[in-house]
């Protein structure tokens, strides 16, 4: 017992360090986003380059994403993490002088530093989950995804207060939630590097040779080659917690990023925007604490489907009406079934990966995530500007069928693939 008693003090510390990281990362982000729309809007001067610079910040996720995982395996997730946080910082403050300097191009380059950000705070919830044995990692996800809880109520609060500090200073209005946001990041960047300590990457070893030495099946994963990434993307079962995570964040960023300028259309309040945003990423990370349980309880893939029922009733009900509630009631559940879909995702994937093989291969699934959210910001500013709000809900609508239908094909294969490796 008394060998058991540091290691759990170090794993509520880490957990700790990256719930209070991944709080303030949130409102920075979240902060960041809602008026960003908006201002692409007045800088490009059309509504279909609305969702370029979210493109732009996904694709800056989906291009240091792997990157950052072979950075984690090389020098550990504290240095890893503590740089990545650090690029929100330099993106603040070229989007702020984006905005001052009226350019388009540069804004597009703050997103960039932004979004490679956003992948230190998408990996640190496989940091915490890593530290833990099997049965528990889907709670430790869960928790770590519910610090956004925190961001979803203090980063829209933080934008009508920041804006009105910058119109006092004679600066644009504008520029506050970017200001806000490179403060928070500062907080982040250095709880970690000060903090998250010892390192999560010799924790997980340690936990993984105790997992080992109770399952002595499982030791050929500490001894045997990585194996490559083409190798671990065949499973089935990754594939689906791969899919269950592009697919939910496509659908998510697909009928999100348009409704701050859909309710802008429709003459709508900074206020009244903040309030749909916040309700939207209460659904995504309010209930995460309550998420990881269910998973662990009930199984990572009746929640993938309990998520996709969610979905599919967003993008039913949002186009119904311009009313702040009936919006900030669908966007909450399109934030909830985005959990459901994500958390569960990230634990099938974390349960199908060996220790030595989780920074690299979830480094690369985030690459993967991030391509396809790039894809629906991309796309979405074409298909609101020629089809409206209703087009947009019918395209997100049918990727969230979509998910639906490959659960159950690739549940069947990997039976299937089961079923004749046990007569084998």
């Amino acid at each position: 017992m008394s060998n058991e008693a540091p290691v759990t003090s170090a794993q509520k510390r880490i957990v700790s360090v990256l719930f209070v990281a991944q709080s303030f990362f949130s409102a920075s982000s979240i902060a960041a986003f809602t008026l960003s729309p908006i201002i692409s809007s007045a800088l490009s001067g059309t509504d279909s380059w609305v969702g370029l610079p979210n493109t732009i910040t996904l694709l800056g996720r989906a291009g240091f994403a792997l990157p950052l995982g072979i950075m984690m395996d090389r020098f550990g997730r504290r240095l890893a993490l503590s740089s990545g946080y650090s690029m929100a910082i330099i993106g603040s403050a070229i989007s702020v002088w984006a905005i001052v300097s009226g350019s388009f191009l540069i804004f597009l380059l703050g997103a960039l530093f932004l979004g490679m950000a956003r992948s230190a705070g998408d990996q640190s919830r496989y940091v915490g989950a890593e530290v833990f044995t099997l049965s528990r990692r889907a709670k430790v996800i869960g928790i770590i995804v519910s610090a956004g809880t925190i961001g979803a109520i203090l980063g829209p609060l933080l934008v009508p207060v920041s804006t009105t500090w910058m119109a006092l200073l004679g600066l644009p209005e504008e520029t506050g939630p970017f200001i806000i946001s490179g403060i928070l990041m500062l907080y982040a960047t250095g709880a970690v590097f000060f903090f998250l300590r010892p390192d999560p990457r010799e924790l997980g070893q340690a936990i993984a040779v105790q997992e080992a030495a109770e399952n002595p099946l499982s030791m050929e994963n500490l001894i045997d080659e990585r194996r490559p990434l083409r190798q671990i993307f065949a499973s089935p079962m990754v594939q689906l917690a791969i899919l269950a995570m592009v697919i939910g964040f496509f659908v998510m960023a697909f009928l999100m990023v348009i409704t701050p300028l859909h309710m802008d259309r429709a003459a709508h309040t900074t206020a009244a925007i903040s309030t749909v945003i916040m309700a939207h990423t209460l659904g995504m990370y309010g209930l995460s604490w309550l998420t990881g349980g269910l998973i662990d309880r009930f199984g990572r893939i009746p929640m993938i489907l309990a998520g996709t029922a969610i979905l599919g009733v967003s993008c039913i009900l949002a186009p119904l009406s311009l009313r702040v509630p009936i919006l900030g009631l669908a966007l909450f559940l399109l934030g909830l079934g985005w959990n459901f879909c994500y958390v569960s995702g990230s634990s099938l994937l974390s349960d199908a990966l060996a220790a030595n093989e989780r920074a690299r291969a979830q480094g690369a699934s985030e690459a993967l995530v991030a391509i396809g959210a790039g894809l629906a910001s991309l796309s979405v500013g074409l298909v609101f500007a020629q089809g409206g709000y209703l087009a947009v809900s019918l395209i997100a609508l049918f990727f969230t069928l979509l998910l639906a239908f490959l659960t159950y094909w690739l549940v069947r294969k990997d039976r299937r693939i089961t079923a004749q490796l046990a007569g084998s």
